[in-house]
C-alpha cells in the first residue's frame, strides 16, 4: 500500500475531505458513491459502481423497484421457464 503522507481530520459531523489530487487519480466525482466496508482495522472506500443484482454484470442496467438489473436478465425472467 502506498502512503500519500495527507493527514485530515474528523470535523464535528464525522467528515473527511478527500483531496482533489486523490479524487482526480481515481476519477471520482462530486456526488458519486463511494462503497465503506472494514478490513480488520482499517477502513477501506471503494467507488459504488452499480451492477446487475443477478448476474454481477455493469452493462445496459436498468433500474426496477430500487435494484439494478441488465438488459439480458431482464429478458431471461421475462422469457417462458422451462
Amino acid at each position: 500500500m502506498k502512503s500519500t503522507g495527507i493527514i485530515r481530520k474528523i470535523d464535528e459531523l464525522g467528515r473527511i475531505v478527500l483531496p482533489k489530487e486523490l479524487r482526480d487519480i481515481l476519477g471520482i466525482h462530486i456526488k458519486d458513491g463511494l462503497k465503506i466496508s472494514l478490513d480488520g482495522n482499517r477502513i477501506l472506500l471503494n467507488r459504488y459502481e452499480k451492477d446487475c443484482a443477478v448476474c454481477n454484470t455493469r452493462v445496459d442496467l436498468v433500474e426496477f423497484k430500487r435494484k439494478m438489473l441488465c438488459k439480458k436478465c431482464i429478458e431471461l425472467i421475462k422469457s417462458p421457464q422451462k
